[in-house]
């Protein structure tokens, strides 16, 4: 019997949407509605949070700030945020399940779970709307956690704690140091450490990467050592107690941790 009861799972980076795409161009052009130029780099900067605490950290990021302030007479409000926020999350809708692929080995890791008596539970950014586009996709494939909690189902959401406590709830599983929290964001990562979880990143399928399985495979393996050892330095920051590169390389780390 192991002696975790849950592993909650991240959903964009982690388990589908390898490379965290589908929020990306999203940002960008939900932004150049308002005639802000925002690039993919600023996009990825918050990746993880809640997506109105994203497009109020990107409102005041200091380049955007001053096109804004340039454009419009007054640096962002809050109320400006939720402009964005309103464009923003029917678009992201629209594009969500051309980006819903599982990363590759994530059905592998399901079935490690599941034949270790192992619930699944998951948390996302995403709002309740967007998920309900992906979960049906996600399920055609096989992977179909035990619950969800989205970014708009709480009055908090991540960094803090309140997603995991649903968790706990949901799955019957606690204490937290018999869960775990995998993530390829510092927010995701943030919001396990904030439960008392296990926290496991994720360098190579998500936000700091921001690369596609194929466009990983074109690169040497010293040019993936160096996007590694990046991700891992800032997830590590960011309170992760363990780092792999998929959700695939998971059962490994969890013998090892059941052996410890």
């Amino acid at each position: 019997m192991s002696k975790f009861k849950a592993v909650v799972f991240d959903w964009a980076g982690t388990m589908i949407d390898f490379g965290s795409f589908a929020p990306m161009g999203v940002f960008v052009k939900a932004f150049e509605k308002f005639g802000i130029t925002a690039s993919i780099d600023q996009a990825r900067g918050p990746m993880g949070m809640p997506k109105w605490d994203h497009i109020r950290s990107m409102m005041d990021d200091p380049d955007i700030s001053a096109q804004w302030q340039a454009k419009y007479g007054s640096a962002p409000t809050d109320a400006d945020v939720d402009k964005i926020y309103e464009i923003f999350v029917p678009m992201n809708e629209e594009v969500v399940t051309d980006y819903a692929d599982l990363v590759p080995g994530a059905l592998d890791t399901v079935a490690y779970l599941r034949s270790n008596n192992v619930k699944i539970g998951s948390t996302t950014g995403y709002t309740r709307s967007i998920m309900e586009r992906v979960l049906p996709r996600a399920a055609e494939q096989g992977y179909e956690p035990d619950n969800l909690v989205c970014s708009d189902d709480l009055p908090e959401g991540r960094p803090g704690p309140l997603g995991m406590y649903q968790c706990f709830v949901d799955l019957v599983a606690h204490p937290p140091s018999a869960v775990i929290k995998v993530d390829d964001t510092e927010p995701g990562i943030a919001e396990g450490v904030a439960a008392g979880c296990i926290t496991v990143g994720l360098a190579l399928s998500g936000n700091f990467a921001g690369k596609t399985p194929e466009e990983l495979a074109a690169l040497s393996e010293a040019e993936i050592d160096a996007i590694r050892q990046e991700a891992t330095a800032k997830l590590k920051e960011a309170g992760a107690d363990h780092v792999i590169d998929t959700v695939a390389d998971l059962p490994k780390l969890m013998d090892q941790m059941e052996a410890a």
